[in-house]
């Protein structure tokens, strides 16, 4: 999956935990969100493996359901 720039659409980089975009020289953190209630999803990692768990009610969620954004870094 590539991470677009959600300002110009240029694909962004992976620097230091967070996502840089080369043509607008901004910082983005990725957030993920329930795709079923549209709350943050709780990230849980394990042996180099990446779930997702929404805690109001809607259980694991598949990484390919998980609404994926991405917020300005101040």
């Amino acid at each position: 999956m590539d991470a677009l720039c959600p300002v110009c659409a240029q694909p962004m980089n992976w620097v230091k935990g967070d996502y840089h975009c080369d043509t607008c020289q901004s910082e983005y953190r990725q957030l993920a969100d329930c795709p079923d209630c549209g709350q943050p999803l709780q990230e849980l990692k394990a042996c180099g493996a990446v779930d997702y768990l929404c805690q109001h009610g809607h259980g694991l969620i598949s990484k390919k359901r998980v609404k994926f954004s991405y917020q300005l870094v101040e």
